[in-house]
C-alpha cells in the first residue's frame, strides 16, 4: 500500500524530476508531481509524492519536514484525501 505526501513550500523553480531525487534516498518514489497553474504554467509552490512503502514515507516525512531544498525550508505532511 502506497502513502501520499504533500510537498508545500516548494521553490518556484522546482520540477518533478528534482522533486522525485529529493524523495528517493528514503525509498521507492510511485510518484512525483508539482503543481501547476494552468493560466502561467508556473509552479503553485507546493506537489505530491507517493512512495511505495508506508514507513519509507513516514521517515521522508520526518526528515524533510522543514528542511531546506533549494533556498526553501519545505513543509511535508501526509496528504489529506479529496473530499
Amino acid at each position: 500500500m502506497s502513502t501520499k505526501l504533500f510537498v508545500g513550500s516548494l521553490p518556484w523553480s522546482i520540477n518533478d524530476q528534482a522533486l522525485e531525487e529529493a524523495f528517493q534516498k528514503f525509498g521507492t518514489v510511485v510518484s512525483a508531481k508539482v503543481v501547476m497553474d494552468r493560466a502561467t504554467g508556473r509552479s503553485k509552490g507546493f506537489g505530491f509524492v507517493e512512495m511505495g512503502d508506508p514507513s519509507e514515507a513516514e521517515e521522508a516525512m520526518k526528515s524533510l519536514n522543514n528542511s531546506n531544498l533549494n533556498g526553501r525550508n519545505i513543509v511535508v505532511n501526509e496528504a489529506k484525501p479529496r473530499s
